[in-house]
């Protein structure tokens, strides 16, 4: 069917019937070992797609993909071996230490009465290297501050050891130094071989690590392709409403309202 590890092929989804669809008849491919961005203002659909794609959810017409299989056709087990996902943010309704919180990801490889072995132990010891915060390991989850929960919780889905990662909205509450480190990692995952995919509606956080967009507004892919493709001023300016220019400093793409405030 295609070379893509994920197809979706026109989905659509509502949450009730009588309301407009959340996802209208969407389509893209995404390639292995690359770092797609879903950027769009907020209410466009980018959540509910993520959990489209995660098999959380079922859409209502069309189908998704992983390597030419239905995800319909995996077991919940496998699908989890497969993709993981990094939320906005997360009740945790008890007081894990960080090494305990990243555990969970190692969910998808046991049985359900088992508990986490030697190897669990080290892959999850591993993944916080990866990210940077081996040092939070006995630190409760609920002392930690915005930034350290959103690598805690970065830190479990790989703990998960997914081929794929989906990341909704993954810097949204970040500062511009906790961004950056996030940013780094994902690029470092990608290299890696992890395929990322992530919402935002900063754009600028997908020029910097993004190979591919798929642009958003309404429930709707307005166009979707690679960074050079997608990200300019006419394109931007439809999938948020407002007329943008994209200028260049010091390399990077950088976007500015044109609108006049009265």
């Amino acid at each position: 069917m295609s070379s893509g590890i994920l197809t979706v092929n026109s989905i659509s989804y509502t949450y009730h019937p009588e309301r407009p669809e959340a996802v209208k008849q969407v389509s893209f491919e995404i390639l292995s070992e690359t770092v797609t961005a879903i950027i769009g203002p907020n209410g466009a659909g980018k959540t509910t797609l993520l959990h489209l794609m995660l098999g959380l959810m079922k859409p209502v017409t069309g189908s998704i993909f992983i390597e030419d299989v239905p995800i319909s056709e995996y077991s919940r087990r496998e699908l989890s071996q497969w993709i993981g996902l990094v939320p906005q943010s997360e009740y945790i309704p008890f007081e894990y230490t960080v090494l305990e919180y990243v555990l969970l990801g190692r969910a998808p490889y046991l049985g359900p009465l088992d508990l986490p072995g030697r190897e669990d132990v080290q892959i999850a010891l591993e993944s916080l290297a990866e990210i940077g915060i081996e040092h939070l390991e006995k630190r409760p989850v609920p002392a930690l501050s915005g930034g350290e929960l959103q690598l805690a919780m970065l830190a479990r889905a790989l703990c998960q050891k997914p081929r794929i990662m989906l990341l909704d909205e993954p810097t949204s509450h970040l500062d511009l130094s906790n961004r950056n480190t996030t940013l780094r990692i994902l690029n470092r995952l990608r290299k890696n071989g992890t395929t990322i995919i992530f919402s935002t509606h900063d754009p600028e956080a997908a020029a910097l690590i993004a190979d591919h967009l798929v642009l958003m507004r309404n429930g709707q892919v307005l166009d979707a392709g690679t960074l050079d493709e997608t990200f300019t001023k006419e394109k931007l300016s439809l999938t948020y409403g407002t007329p943008v220019e994209v200028v260049n400093i010091d390399g990077m793409r950088v976007v500015r309202s044109m609108e006049r405030l009265s």
